[in-house]
């Protein structure tokens, strides 16, 4: 899913029964930058947790072609690509700590990514 900011109130209106629908999904998320704003967190946290009611995150994949913002220590990129798959479809929950992915590549290679924050993923 990549509708250029769309993706939230998308998700939210999204019927339980057609989210279990899909084994895999692919959203990027836009407006990571306003996450500190009261308002788009809440929002953002409501939609994070329907999607974790079927799914888990297995990957998150900052897109280094969006500004790179910076708040209380944190810094992350703008806009995010995140990997979901359907909780019965997993088999294993290891957690992957070393960032980048061997994987990963940037959108823009001549930019710098900023990866994940610590705070992001379980640490072992």
């Amino acid at each position: 899913m990549d509708i250029e900011g769309g993706e939230y109130q998308s998700l939210i209106s999204m019927s339980d029964s057609l989210m279990k629908r899909f084994r895999i999904m692919v959203i990027e998320f836009h407006y990571l930058r306003d996450l500190w704003d009261t308002h788009l967190f809440n929002f953002a946290h409501t939609v994070f947790n329907k999607i974790l009611q079927t799914h888990i995150c297995v990957h998150i994949h900052p897109n280094n072609c969006s500004p790179k913002i910076s708040s209380l220590g944190i810094e992350i990129q703008s806009i995010a690509e995140f990997t979901f798959i359907r909780k019965d479809q997993v088999t294993t929950k290891e957690f992957e700590t070393n960032f980048p992915h061997k994987l990963d590549c940037d959108n823009d290679p001549e930019k710098e990514s900023v990866y994940l924050p610590k705070n992001w993923y379980k640490s072992t």
